[in-house]
């Protein structure tokens, strides 16, 4: 079972190698600067609030927030966790924990509009501001 279980993450860990990661934080600058982009997404109706108005300023912020993840997955990965537990070769549980952090800066919202009873924030990060941000704190510009 160790074996077998060895093996799948010796293959997860190789599927994940061609992903190349660009290190905006060090002096030396990188070939290109893509832009990344990401939408995020609140329901309206869930949101707190004792008016229709109110809970569309919740849902706002919260797409907001639900962009900003996005972006933050895009630049610091996400920490996946799981675990399966067997008895008599029978799965007899099976959880996955998915965690992201990071800091997102540089990005900014290029649209919001509601969508039906969803609120959506589109937000891009141009790298090279990104770039130009670090080297602007090391005092390297």
């Amino acid at each position: 079972m160790k074996i077998l279980l060895g093996c799948l993450m010796a293959m997860l860990l190789t599927a994940c190698s061609g992903n190349r990661v660009v290190n905006y934080d060090t002096a030396q600058k990188p070939d290109d600067f893509p832009v990344l982009k990401a939408v995020g997404y609140a329901v309206i109706d869930i949101q707190p609030g004792p008016s229709q108005s109110e809970k569309m300023l919740q849902a706002i912020r919260a797409s907001k927030m639900d962009a900003y993840r996005e972006l933050a997955e895009q630049l610091n990965g996400q920490q996946v966790s799981g675990r399966s537990s067997y008895k008599d070769l029978t799965q007899t549980a099976n959880t996955l924990d998915v965690s992201v952090a990071g800091m997102v800066r540089g990005a900014r919202v290029v649209a919001t509009y509601p969508r039906g009873n969803t609120y959506a924030t589109e937000m891009e990060l141009d790298t090279r501001s990104l770039y130009n941000l670090n080297q602007l704190m090391a005092g390297q510009f």
